[in-house]
């Protein structure tokens, strides 16, 4: 499948996004996939596969990352939940399904909060909350290491990899991502990714729509205690753990993500879903 651009409002330039799907009921609400900081659009392959089947699927390409523009250099999340909503609005979405994994996960929580009567209902992938005063100084060191122009491929695949079958399929098609991704871009990403996680930590109980926490319980970033911890700070929320998994559960567990991801799209938006 290949991708289409589409022109943004100012200041964004354009979008770059895969289709997938017949649009279902009217207003249509699409599922939307938002990828975490290095990847592209592409690595949602087994998601759009499995749910374009039912449902209609969109999955844009970040900032600075496959076919879309760049954001400004220093660009801090709130600048990415303002190019969301102008993606959406480019793309004539009213409300959506939103899935995001890692920093995509960031930009769909905290748009959940700003703007709920855009959102039908929210999955969290791989997410972090609240992280400890070490979590966030490193990942803050890594954040000015990269906007040095040091790139290291090797080392985020270390962590989000282990060496069963699964994992070295996957890790192939993630290395060749983020060999790919613009460094400039990415730093910029990375740099809102490190900061970005409390912006909206404390405001999770204003999420209203059903929330969807998944996590694979190898991940030593994203860690399953975090997952939980969104879902209990939610209205309507629950946490799904994928064991001897890490940080890329969607592509080395993708069935096992795509039959929650489904279960999740059938729970009734009025009233959600406990814990």
């Amino acid at each position: 499948m290949t991708s289409t651009i589409q022109q943004l409002s100012d200041p964004f330039g354009q979008v770059a996004f895969r289709d997938a799907g017949v649009p279902r009921g009217a207003p249509d609400e699409p599922v939307v996939l938002l990828h975490g900081v290095g990847m592209q659009s592409a690595a949602w392959a087994p998601q759009i596969d499995a749910l374009s089947r039912a449902f209609h699927v969109i999955a844009l390409d970040l900032p600075g990352h496959g076919g879309s523009d760049q954001l400004p250099s220093g660009s801090d999340l709130e600048m990415f939940l303002d190019w969301f909503l102008a993606a959406l609005d480019a793309l004539g979405i009213r409300r959506a399904n939103l899935v995001g994994h890692s920093m995509g996960a960031l930009i769909a929580g905290g748009f959940a909060i700003r703007h709920p009567d855009r959102v039908a209902r929210v999955a969290l992938l791989n997410g972090v909350f609240r992280r400890d005063d070490a979590a966030r100084q490193s990942v803050i060191e890594r954040a000015a290491l990269i906007g040095t122009g040091s790139f290291d491929v090797q080392t985020p695949l270390r962590r989000w990899f282990s060496d069963t079958p699964s994992d070295r399929a996957a890790r192939a098609d993630v290395g060749g991502w983020l060999s790919e991704v613009d460094v400039e871009g990415y730093a910029t990403a990375y740099t809102a990714f490190a900061h970005g996680d409390a912006l909206f930590s404390d405001s999770y109980d204003k999420i209203r729509c059903p929330l969807l926490a998944l996590t694979g319980g190898d991940d030593p970033n994203s860690t399953p205690a975090m997952s939980w911890a969104m879902a209990k700070a939610a209205l309507h929320g629950r946490a799904i753990i994928i064991e001897h998994h890490r940080h890329m559960v969607n592509l080395t567990a993708p069935e096992a993500v795509n039959a929650a991801l489904v279960d999740w799209l059938n729970w009734p938006c009025e009233q959600g879903e406990g814990i």
